[in-house]
């Protein structure tokens, strides 16, 4: 359940137009609907602005997808993290319209009859790769804050092998809210961009390079020990909590103009 639903329910309840067992029979699952494997949080969406994500690993083909017609029947969006390709047909056996996007392994099916996020924001998102090769991680933070109601510009492949190639963004730069920068290898882009803009930028480390990067490792402690101050750092590979940090920050930006 969403602020937009719960406030159709009440505008329901005062206009005399539901019956007192059909809110019951509504709320009758909210906040917590325990499933034993998993306890789905449905007051989540109207708690923080997001519903729950299903992360993948770990769980079965079932579990995922009895967790996601839960949360489906609620009316809110339904998205599975790191959803491995072979494991999507799972969910279109179930849901007539899944929407999976490969480079990040995120499905998503909407709620309602929407085949897109309801925007929350005009504050726009822009998500910057180091590499071609940081790009899966990029996209899950991509989509992350998309889903999140957020526009979103991307800008890959402007690592500072090539320096003069972030410049040629400058334009998407100079109007974005909040910046993600990607970056395995020595983790360097988010120094460079958080030492040219006075906007948020979340920095995240990928295990992407040669051994002595220690799968991410190198790149996540050059990331905290960044010169550019203000700089914040999730964790390795962490697209999808990038994207979700960026948009909570960019729709309390706008919401305080």
């Amino acid at each position: 359940m969403d602020k937009d639903q719960l406030h159709e329910l009440i505008g329901l309840i005062k206009g005399g137009k539901i019956s007192d067992e059909e809110v019951v029979a509504r709320l009758k699952c909210f906040p917590v609907e325990n499933l034993e494997f998993a306890r789905i949080d449905h007051h989540r969406t109207l708690r923080r602005g997001q519903p729950e994500v299903i992360y993948a690993p770990g769980k079965t083909s079932r579990q995922i997808v009895a967790i996601a017609d839960r949360i489906h029947q609620s009316g809110v969006d339904v998205i599975v993290s790191r959803l491995d390709k072979d494991r999507v047909v799972f969910l279109r056996r179930k849901f007539k319209a899944v929407q999976y996007y490969p480079e990040a392994r995120l499905a998503v099916v909407f709620g309602g009859r929407r085949k897109k996020p309801k925007p929350t924001t005009t504050a726009m998102v822009l998500v910057c790769s180091a590499g071609t090769s940081d790009i899966p991680v990029a996209e899950e933070a991509a989509l992350t804050a998309w889903m999140m109601g957020c526009p979103v510009e991307r800008l890959y492949d402007v690592g500072v092998a090539g320096i003069h190639r972030l410049f040629e963004g400058r334009e998407l730069i100079a109007k974005a809210s909040v910046i993600i920068a990607v970056a395995g290898m020595e983790g360097a882009l988010p120094s460079v961009i958080g030492g040219l803009v006075d906007v948020p930028v979340i920095a995240v480390p990928t295990s992407v390079g040669y051994g002595a990067s220690l799968n991410g490792l190198a790149a996540l402690l050059a990331m905290l020990n960044s010169c550019a101050s203000g700089v914040t750092v999730v964790n390795i590979d962490n697209g999808f909590g990038a994207g979700i940090a960026a948009a909570t920050i960019a729709r309390q930006s706008e919401s305080k103009e």
